[in-house]
């Protein structure tokens, strides 16, 4: 009993620090627990416990020590905070916001996420002298938040789990030209589509995976002709009430290009003054030449895509003069092959002609929900495996900025709602 007396003593002197220190510290586990519970309950037990020793040994053995001033006390609080508050966003968890729409209407602009680093396994920062909470950047001074005095390897250690399909992600941009170590790329938010050893393509929008039609999410977005029989408009409130957005007119005939979400397309149908409504697309052969890979002899675009093979690390692909543009940039920039190139036909690295190559790392495709307003792999090309942060689990908070009524600026319908 003295042992316990003792214990309680030592909290209760550290007064509104340790009080502090306690809530924080089983906030953070509540938070913990709604992101890992779903999936594993071993878990969010192991840190539940492991937090608890730790926080058991702080105040008991290291606190039992000659009493320190209120300063001191403060100084020490703040440290500890910080440490802990940076191993945790490092190895755990990682707030997120979301800065455009390229996700709706999955993710809204003004959502804020946590993002797990435990699912896939934490990364080892690759750039580890930096400035605590900041990612590239300083707030305010605009300079750099980081030194590349140390820059350590990859490495990931191990997670609970391997990136599935549909799985939302978040990643460093592999396509960044700033000139940044990897692990300071911005960050994006998709949804993983395909992953090492799956063929995608795109038929008139549609997602296909391994030859299979891929489930859309049911808030999928896309771009829509819209035909009425009066040539009558829509009313705006309805249309925010059912989430779909006005783009524009496309006459005055009653043709409408808007942005729909593929589960409330049953909606416009059953409207008695639409006379019909499709999606809009561009047509197979269509060349754009923003579209990765910018080569005219493929002729891909955002609907009409592949197919394309996503490398798995092991898998030896032959090149040819038609493939070797769709991994390229994969063998020469993120497999480390500056002096990969191609002449006459044949491809050359270190000025050897190789006719196939064996990859080093793991490949995905990343997609946005809202499909024809998403810069993704379509445009850039495939994610390695280096450049993975975590995967979304849920939403915390979601604020609306472009709400007038302060009163309705919190869409208090998205808390804490897990991210599928």
């Amino acid at each position: 009993m003295n042992f316990f007396k003792n214990f309680f003593a030592i909290l209760t002197k550290r007064e509104k620090t340790g009080f502090w220190f306690l809530t924080a510290l089983n906030v953070l586990l509540f938070l913990l627990l709604i992101a890992f519970t779903p999936v594993s309950f071993v878990t969010p037990v192991t840190l539940v416990v492991l937090t608890q020793v730790i926080l058991f040994a702080y105040y008991y053995f290291i606190n039992k020590l000659e009493r320190k001033s209120k300063t001191r006390e403060w100084i020490d609080a703040i440290a500890f905070a910080v440490v802990a508050a940076t191993l945790i966003r490092g190895l755990f968890l990682e707030a997120y916001t979301i800065p455009t729409p390229s996700m709706e209407k999955s993710l809204l602009v003004g959502d804020f996420l946590f993002v797990s680093k435990y699912h896939y396994g934490p990364r080892v920062p690759m750039t580890p002298i930096s400035f605590p909470f900041a990612h590239h950047t300083m707030p305010v001074l605009g300079t750099k938040a980081y030194s590349e005095a140390i820059k350590l390897p990859y490495y990931r250690l191990p997670g609970f789990t391997t990136i599935k399909n549909n799985d939302v992600v978040v990643f460093n941009y592999p396509a960044e030209n700033e000139g940044r170590p990897v692990d300071k790329k911005e960050n994006y938010i998709k949804r993983c589509i395909a992953i090492p050893g799956d063929s995608i393509s795109l038929v008139d929008g549609q997602v296909f995976v391994n030859g299979k039609a891929n489930e859309n999410a049911p808030r999928m977005q896309m771009i829509y002709h819209v035909k009425t029989k009066d040539g009558n408009g829509f009313d705006p409130k309805y249309l925010k009430e059912i989430d779909a957005n006005m783009l524009q007119s496309l006459s005055n005939q009653g043709d409408f290009q808007m942005q729909i979400k593929e589960e409330t397309v049953p909606v416009f149908k059953g409207m008695e003054n639409v006379q019909t409504i499709e999606p809009i697309v561009q047509t197979r052969g269509e060349f754009m030449d923003f579209i990765y890979p910018f080569r005219k002899e493929i002729p891909w675009n955002v609907d009409n895509y592949g197919p394309l093979y996503i490398p798995k690390a092991g898998d030896n692909i032959p090149l040819t003069q038609m493939n070797y543009w769709l991994y390229e940039k994969a063998i020469r920039d993120y497999e480390g092959n500056p002096t990969l190139k191609m002449e006459n036909g044949k491809v050359y690295i270190n000025d050897k002609e190789i006719t196939s190559y064996t990859f080093q790392r793991n490949y995905y495709f990343m997609m946005g929900d809202n499909r024809h307003f998403s810069a993704d792999s379509r445009f850039w090309g495939m994610v390695p495996d280096d450049h993975i942060v975590g995967k979304a689990v849920f939403i915390w908070m979601s604020w609306d900025a472009n709400e007038s009524n302060v009163f309705k600026k919190v869409r208090w319908n998205r808390l804490f709602n897990l991210i599928h």
